[in-house]
């Protein structure tokens, strides 16, 4: 960084001034960390035009996966890589060093410029392609602006999945930038994607360790959302919206089913947003994304009997007392979740800075349910695929496919289209929350169904009471 005033004293403003305040800076002059043109400098050190200065900063990022970045396909011009699940691509927010682009340049060495030429979200793994130098980087945009890339992905959803191909053409729209909410809308952009599944794995109990070296080492916990079993589906985008595939699982009542946004019920209630196509509730859930944070994994487990079951009192209570109960079970469930979330803490500080450090967090906790398996190119020239995720394998017992599929391609007539208002036979939504008269919208949980609500007279006096 040049200066331009001649003369003048050194005074280092802090890199970041939300993560480093004057103090640290000063400290760090003190401590040498700050150099002028190569050389420790102090706080009175003079410095003119054409010095350079540089800062050694420390800082904490996340933490990312230990696994390798693999590759898929490397020549000349261009490298075809399987992103894991949980590292950025780019440098961005408190990820740096943590990000792929960093760590090729750190594997490849400093001088290499890296060139990503598709995107994947943080949370998403699969094939990716990182352009060597600035001709392939043009070549692979344009011909993905083009759209003459077809792109494949598989996941893991909520309950069964409907046979055959189901299409949902409905638009989206990005409701808050800030929080990465992305919903279903009339007046949002066209949108288009294709769904077929691959299998579905009715509820089980966890399986052990497994000894199979295309297992996962540490099977993911049962979530909540797959009480009913889950599905395996391959997914065909048309349009490339942010969170298309996500957004359009959910409105179809299928969301991934660890999905931190789109299958949170502490966000959208038990319905999870099913067929939800205005902007009614758009407040609300903003207000609970914003309280619970975007990118924590839905934490399903401490949530779970408060979401899915209603109170035990009798029918026609008055609504204020069905609230006060919710709202109670609801704080107790906050108050474990961050004791929960507090027993991640190391017990260690560091040594410089003083920040408490957590334990390294679990394999599952760093991604989602949501995998690039395939890019190829539509004149069938070249097609890339990456293996099977260890989450979509079957499970221990389970007969189920174990590699995706190429893409065949139906009939029009024989495609399930989900749109305009159109709900094919079959996917009713039968289970959107309704509102009934005497129901009640409880902050943090959603709807609450009055007429599943039990008798349970010594429940009902202790709420009279308190």
């Amino acid at each position: 960084m040049a200066l331009t005033p001649v003369d003048t004293t050194l005074k280092v403003p802090p890199p970041d001034p939300v993560e480093e305040p004057p103090k640290v800076a000063r400290e760090a002059l003190e401590a040498g960390r700050v150099c002028v043109n190569g050389k420790p400098a102090g706080p009175d050190t003079k410095v003119k035009n054409g010095d350079v200065i540089s800062h050694t900063l420390h800082r904490h990022e996340p933490p990312v996966t230990s696994q390798e970045i693999g590759i898929i396909h490397e020549d000349d011009g261009l490298i075809v890589i399987d992103k894991p699940a949980g590292v950025p691509v780019h440098s961005a927010g408190r990820y740096h060093y943590n990000s792929v682009i960093e760590i090729l340049r750190s594997e490849r060495g400093g001088g290499w410029v890296p060139r990503p030429c598709n995107r994947l979200d943080r949370l998403t793994s699969g094939v990716m392609f990182i352009a060597k130098e600035p001709k392939a980087a043009e070549m692979v945009a344009r011909r993905l602006k083009e759209r003459t890339v077809h792109k494949e992905y598989v996941t893991r959803v909520k309950g069964k999945f409907p046979d055959g191909v189901v299409v949902c053409d409905q638009p989206i729209m990005q409701v808050s930038p800030k929080l990465g909410l992305n919903r279903v809308r009339a007046t949002g952009k066209t949108a288009k994607t294709k769904f077929r599944r691959l299998a579905y794995y009715p509820p089980h109990d966890p399986e052990p360790v497994a000894a199979n070296k295309d297992r996962a080492a540490t099977p993911p916990p049962a979530y909540a959302n797959e009480e009913e079993g889950y599905s395996i589906v391959h997914c065909l985008p048309l349009t490339g919206r942010t969170h298309q595939i996500r957004v359009h699982l959910q409105f179809l009542g299928h969301p991934i089913t660890n999905d931190p946004i789109y299958s949170n019920r502490r966000v959208f209630g038990p319905g999870l947003g099913k067929s939800e196509d205005n902007g009614d509730r758009d407040k609300e859930i903003m207000e609970r994304l914003n309280n619970m944070g975007k990118t924590e994994v839905a934490d399903t487990v401490s949530y779970r009997t408060h979401l899915t079951a209603a109170p035990l009192v009798p029918p026609g209570t008055d609504s204020s007392v069905i609230e006060g109960i919710m709202s109670r079970e609801h704080e107790a469930a906050l108050v474990e979740y961050h004791k929960r979330k507090g027993e991640r803490l190391s017990g260690e500080q560091c040594d410089v800075c003083g920040t408490e450090l957590y334990t390294d967090p679990g394999v599952h906790e760093l991604g989602i349910f949501l995998h690039a398996v395939a890019y190829s190119s539509d004149d069938g020239d070249w097609k890339y695929r990456s293996k099977m995720p260890s989450w979509a394998l079957p499970p221990s017992g389970m007969e189920g496919p174990r590699a995706v599929p190429d893409w065949e391609p139906v009939p029009e007539e024989e495609e399930i289209v989900i749109g305009n208002g159109t709900v094919p036979e079959g996917m009713e939504d039968e289970d959107k929350p309704k509102r009934r008269q005497g129901d009640v919208l409880v902050r943090g949980v959603g709807v609450v169904d009055s007429e599943k609500l039990q008798s349970n007279s010594d429940l009902l006096e202790l709420s009279l009471s308190t």
